[in-house]
């Protein structure tokens, strides 16, 4: 099975037998290795011509647990020293796959309910943004721009019962919805107190990866995934977008507000001025 193969995948191919489509699959990274090792499953699927679940079995039966354990054993085969890629290769990769992936959120935009999400978020006081581990940082640059805008927003980025307690208090306070960033790997407890959210009487948009992550508003940015980390490029844009729906719901006290700010800004020096130098 391995011959004719590129050398390092006919190794892992060596004494396998494979369905029709399994083949497609190994044909197509033989000839297109360079290229498939930044590919997602769904992606190499596509130009398999095959279906996504196809792609996942076929690496099972290689050995591995899923697709990206075995699109980590190929990349070295690629990119290892003297192999012809250097790790520009890896870098160019992850940045091509984060300008699909904003160039998938650009086409979606007229999908995504922002104006009449952000008139919601706009109305109701207080505001509370949710973001656990990774997904601290995106909840986090959310919050600080929409505290611009909107008189209170109340960000959460802690687990445990300081999270609930945070839910509890914003509810009493007349909250009527939660913003919660969820982005991999999915911390359990953030999913939970959503969950429990909703049981208060919350309404919850999501900012996540999921089409179908469990909340009453899903807006959804595929993530990069090329790098030892993920990167957030889309849903990021997504955020900002949805902040920029909120201002527009309450032109008059966004512009009241971010001209307050200008004031505040420039008695207290906060920025530099001029050249820092």
């Amino acid at each position: 099975m391995a011959d004719g193969y590129h050398g390092g995948l006919g190794v892992l191919l060596d004494g396998r037998r494979l369905s029709p489509v399994q083949r497609r699959i190994a044909h197509y990274l033989s000839e297109h290795l360079d290229e498939a090792i930044f590919l997602s499953s769904v992606e190499l699927a596509e130009r398999a011509g095959v279906s996504q679940p196809s792609v996942t079995r076929f690496a099972m039966v290689l050995g591995f647990a899923g697709y990206p354990e075995l699109r980590q054993a190929l990349r070295p085969l690629v990119l290892a020293p003297g192999a012809g890629a250097p790790q520009e290769s890896l870098l160019r990769g992850a940045i091509d796959c984060e300008i699909r992936n904003l160039a998938l959120v650009r086409e979606r935009l007229a999908a995504f309910p922002l104006k009449e999400l952000g008139e919601q978020l706009a109305a109701t006081e207080p505001l509370p943004v949710v973001g656990l581990r990774v997904s601290c940082g995106l909840a986090t640059t959310f919050a600080y721009y929409a505290r611009r805008i909107h008189p209170d927003v109340r960000l959460l980025t802690h687990g445990g019962s300081e999270l609930v307690d945070g839910l509890h208090a914003a509810r009493r306070a007349g909250a009527e919805w939660v913003v919660a960033v969820v982005l991999p790997r999915y911390p359990t407890e953030a999913v939970q107190a959503l969950e429990y959210a909703e049981k208060m009487g919350l309404r919850v948009a999501a900012i996540t990866d999921k089409s179908d992550f469990p909340a009453e508003v899903v807006l959804d940015a595929p993530v990069g995934d090329r790098l030892v980390f993920d990167s957030h490029a889309a849903p990021l844009a997504l955020a900002m977008a949805l902040v920029e729906a909120m201002a527009d719901a309450a032109p008059l006290r966004t512009r009241a507000r971010l001209e307050e700010y200008e004031r505040m800004t420039d008695e207290t020096g906060t920025f530099l001025t001029g050249d820092p130098a």
